[in-house]
């Protein structure tokens, strides 16, 4: 039965047709496929085939060369499938790898299954899509999926002496069902050991006779680096002739935890993600969750969603803005912003109750509605900001040793973004306008005037530029919350949203249970798998779902922006000299825990 394992005496239930009958569009695909090919529906109804292994290179080569190609490798991840309750009905087998691409061209998505067994290896595809290899090696890292051909399997986001690969449903979920950590001197001595720098474990050459060079550490614990995050330097004098990111010092196991949070109560977590990001981190969970249950919200609260997603978006960018300048010499910006950053926060603690994290969005609504008097606090920040914006931009972006050290740094075009899944600002300064709010509107985008601004030289000036364009667009989409606030419920009343208004529960013995239920046990979710992505301050955020029809995810795959693009690194870096180095960190404006997870 190809790719269905032979346990099944039946063939793949309602979700499954044969791949022939729904790939209009898709012709040479429809060609290529054999008959143990499948499509599954998924709420997300993104265009999803079970394939066999074999299959696997020559589908994705085909898909990356089509005439609108689908060369955007928009995330691969692995499934755990064993404790899976609905598992029989799916033609999987212990594991599954999800390979997920994306069309600009086409604005389209297709998402590609292999289900393979236990000690089962899979070819890599680092040979298509270089950006593969820190996917592979998390899969890995996490799975214990092996990769043939792969340029250097090893751990990425735990360390070297790691035992164990924690996604695997066999691993504990919480620290306390493991025995007590201990450390003794032979373990201290192993791990210390670990530790040492190899040179050849890390792709760089050895010094030779011909050859003096220097090996130099940036980070795990130096300013510029933005978090725990390490930079392997070999210096060929001066020169960089080898960079390689480190990362996984930051690592706390969201995907993990989700499995054994209640659907609301992982809420919070998602906080941590972008953790200058606020309620952008709620949005596309929460989207991927009501998409997942058919839950529908009102026109407030779409609009409310919106109105403070931007104002976060400027947060973040703000913060950015003082970084950039400060990394690169300018000490007097920092100062400026903060002191803006905070009048903002003042109107977010005001509205929600908090600042940084307010995990202020629900299923099905917002925790509270606007405080009386929003709209005047709002407004005031929406007259004030522009015109301080444009002094910083003249302070900062006409400083001509700002301009020296950051134009042309760290260049890159529009196909090498794509090849290293490149999104965000990183993608828009090469002079392509991939922007979701417009590309895909959710949450109502399509109701805002507002431009995508874009550049054309891609480098580290125009990255800064454009964040300093786009704060200024999410003032005026902004303005237009305040101006076309709807009316409504901040809250939908569908039973599955935690929790229902209060003033409901009082008076309703039917909502006092449903309150009850999905507050102490979790409301249970419908069977199926569910993605969603949103334009979040760093590029593509998306949650990808999967449940089995229980109160927690069965799977919950998050895929952040600034893990591919810290990928990018050796390539943007070569051949430049240190100084270049920090600038090109700074533009890329990243953040470890969105990076870890």
């Amino acid at each position: 039965m190809g790719i269905l394992t032979k346990e099944l005496s039946t063939p793949p239930s309602a979700p499954f047709q044969r791949a022939e009958h729904t790939l209009a569009g898709l012709p040479e695909l429809e060609r290529l496929l054999t008959d143990d090919s499948y499509i599954q529906k998924t709420k997300d109804e993104i265009l999803t085939i079970w394939i066999d292994k074999t299959q696997l290179i020559p589908v994705l080569t085909l898909l990356k060369n089509l005439p609108e190609p689908f060369n955007f490798l928009f995330d691969l991840y692995a499934v755990d499938e064993r404790l899976r309750l609905d598992r029989k009905s799916l033609p999987t087998k212990c594991f599954t790898i999800v390979y997920q691409l994306l069309s600009i061209q086409r604005n389209q998505d297709i998402r590609i299954k292999i289900a393979i067994e236990e000690a089962e290896h899979q070819v890599s595809i680092t040979p298509i899509w270089p950006s593969a290899n820190w996917y592979e090696r998390e899969a890995w890292d996490l799975f214990g999926i092996v990769f043939d051909g792969h340029p250097n399997l090893c751990r990425i986001l735990l360390p070297a002496t790691f035992t164990g690969h924690p996604l695997r449903k066999e691993f504990a979920c919480r620290a306390t069902e493991n025995p007590p950590f201990t450390l003794d001197d032979d373990k201290l001595a192993m791990e210390q050991d670990a530790l040492r720098f190899d040179p050849k474990q890390w792709g760089m050459d050895d010094s030779n006779e011909d050859n003096d060079y220097l090996f130099l550490n940036l980070g795990p614990n130096h300013p510029s680096v933005h978090g725990v995050f390490r930079v392997a330097l070999q210096l060929d004098g001066e020169r960089i002739k080898n960079a390689v990111p480190d990362i996984g010092y930051h690592h706390r196991g969201a995907e993990k935890i989700a499995e054994r949070q209640t659907w609301h109560g992982f809420i919070p977590y998602t906080d941590r993600i972008d953790y200058l990001g606020g309620v952008m981190n709620n949005f596309p969970y929460i989207l991927a969750i009501e998409q997942l249950a058919d839950i529908q919200v009102s026109e407030r609260v779409k609009c409310i969603r919106v109105m403070l997603a931007e104002c976060f978006r400027i947060l973040s960018h703000m913060l950015f803005f003082g970084t950039f300048a400060q990394d690169v010499g300018q000490l007097s910006p920092i100062f400026y912003l903060f002191i803006d950053r905070e009048k903002l926060f003042s109107i977010i603690e005001a509205i929600t109750g908090a600042r940084m994290h307010p995990s202020w969005f629900r299923i099905g609504g917002v925790a509270q509605d606007l405080p009386h008097g929003w709209h005047i606090m709002m407004q005031e920040f929406v007259d004030y900001f522009p015109a301080k914006l444009d002094e910083y931009e003249v302070m900062v972006m006409q400083n001509s040793i700002l301009k020296q050290r950051a134009v042309g740094i760290g260049k890159y075009n529009t196909q090498q973004a794509l090849e290293w899944n490149i999104s965000g600002v990183g993608l828009r300064a090469t002079g392509s306008d991939w922007d979701l709010r417009k590309s895909r509107p959710y949450s109502g985008y399509e109701n805002y005037q507002f431009d995508v601004p874009t550049s054309d030289n891609g480098d580290a000036y125009d990255r800064c530029q454009l964040r300093v364009d786009e704060m200024r667009q999410s003032i005026k989409i902004i303005q237009q919350c305040i101006d076309h606030m709807p009316e409504g419920d901040y809250k939908t009343a569908h039973p599955l949203t935690t929790p229902p208004k209060t003033e409901q529960s009082k008076q309703d013995i039917e909502t006092l249970i449903q309150h009850f239920i999905n507050v102490s046990w979790g409301a249970v979710m419908p069977k199926g798998e569910s993605s969603f992505a949103v334009e979040a301050t760093k590029g593509i955020n998306a949650y990808s779902l999967i449940c089995d029809g229980t109160s927690s995810s069965y799977r919950t795959r998050i895929r952040t922006p600034s893990f591919p693009h810290l990928q990018m690194i050796p390539q943007m870096t070569k051949g430049l000299m240190v100084a270049d180095l920090i600038v090109i960190l700074a533009s890329i404006d990243f953040v470890m825990a969105d990076v870890d997870r």
